[in-house]
């Protein structure tokens, strides 16, 4: 037998954690839905304005992400829009999408040690980055491909800030970030800073890739439907050639 605790469905009824569903349409706005899904009870003012922009800072970010690219290049293959955001989705994992979920884990952990070894956040930084070198591992969420100071980190905290939100998760990815300042600057980037601000409201780091996730299928929605209704179908999408670095052509002889 099935049970579950987050909607009950009959016969002219809907009820989602408590709520019936007709009284939250027009009446809660979708990131606050989200954030009764998962804990079980309606935010407050400060976490439902927090909850809604971590969904849209992860929204979109051009072209090149794996996932976007992979939506576009399976939408010009005529598919439908499912089948192609589908596609978008798969390509999110621990590489791309997961550095908020490593991150979160990171923080969550490490603070918990401070807790119970009595540490500063300056300590913990140090500990965690020596016990990541040791390990040959990389501290997830830091630094950024394109960006040198991600414009997305600093306007997220200030919305951490504003609503009560900036606590001793945020106060270690600060901490390492300055670690990192001592040799080569690392900044925060978009993931460190989500990362550190689900923790920082009690969000299970296994919560990290979802925060991702509802927002960029946002974003591929989009980018699949300008693919579909701009652009002719199997068009290239690579422009460089192919280069060839397999044997030399050989006989069966």
């Amino acid at each position: 037998m099935w049970e579950t605790g987050i909607s009950k469905i009959e016969p002219n009824h809907i009820v989602t954690r408590g709520f019936r569903q007709e009284e939250l349409i027009g009446n809660v706005p979708f990131a606050s839905v989200f954030f009764l899904l998962i804990k079980s009870r309606m935010p407050d003012k400060q976490e439902a304005q927090m909850v809604d922009a971590l969904i849209t800072s992860s929204v979109d970010h051009g072209v090149t992400p794996p996932s976007t690219h992979a939506a576009r290049l399976v939408a010009s293959a005529g598919v439908a829009l499912p089948s192609a955001v589908a596609a978008g989705v798969l390509a999110i994992g621990d590489v791309h999408g997961g550095a908020i979920e490593d991150a979160a884990r990171l923080l969550q952990e490490w603070n918990a040690r401070a807790q119970k070894n009595k540490w500063n956040s300056e300590q913990t930084a140090r500990e965690l980055l020596e016990h990541l070198r040791e390990k040959g591992a990389r501290m997830p969420g830091f630094g950024h491909r394109i960006h040198t100071r991600d414009p997305r980190t600093r306007r997220l905290f200030d919305v951490a800030a504003a609503n009560g939100f900036k606590r001793e998760h945020i106060n270690l990815a600060l901490a390492i970030e300055r670690e990192f300042a001592r040799n080569k600057p690392l900044p925060i980037n978009v993931d460190g800073a989500i990362a550190a601000i689900i923790s920082d409201m009690d969000f299970d780091w296994r919560l990290g890739k979802a925060f991702f996730l509802i927002g960029r299928v946002a974003g591929m929605i989009a980018h699949v439907y300008e693919e579909m209704t701009s652009h002719k179908p199997m068009r290239r999408m690579c422009n460089q050639e192919t280069e060839y670095s397999g044997p030399w052509e050989r006989s069966l002889e």
